[in-house]
């Protein structure tokens, strides 16, 4: 077993889980849906995405971008998190919240792709 192979199926994985447990819940209820988990998404993404920098091989291409894609909506999806937490003093708005849930939706559709990828590939790869 390749322990490099291990932490990063880990790794993208955990990734998957968080953005995944932050979507769960109504899409304009802020109290369904946890800043911390958002941001602990975002930093695990960020890893994910510093794993996939050395591999120069076409799906490592295809998961380099597809993990960027996560790192950007859910950066933007905190960012909207962030600008409407200082505009009001309960929170963001449900309208908001919509707009950050359906931005971290987006992220959970290309994290699967990417889980997908790496799993395909590792299934017709040979030995």
């Amino acid at each position: 077993m390749n322990l490099e192979r291990v932490v990063f199926g880990f790794v993208i994985i955990l990734a998957l889980a968080f953005t995944f447990a932050f979507v769960m819940g109504d899409i304009d209820n802020p109290s369904h849906h946890n800043v911390w988990l958002l941001t602990i998404a975002i930093l695990i993404n960020l890893i994910a995405t510093g794993l996939k920098l050395g591999d120069r091989s076409q799906v490592g291409a295809l998961l380099l971008a597809s993990s960027l894609v996560v790192d950007v909506l859910l950066i933007t999806a905190r960012v909207i998190w962030v600008i409407d937490e200082n505009q009001t003093a309960i929170g963001p708005s449900p309208e908001s919240m919509t707009n950050i849930v359906s931005l971290a939706g987006g992220a959970l559709l290309a994290g699967i792709v990417t889980v997908v990828i790496v799993v395909s590939d590792t299934l017709i790869s040979r030995r």
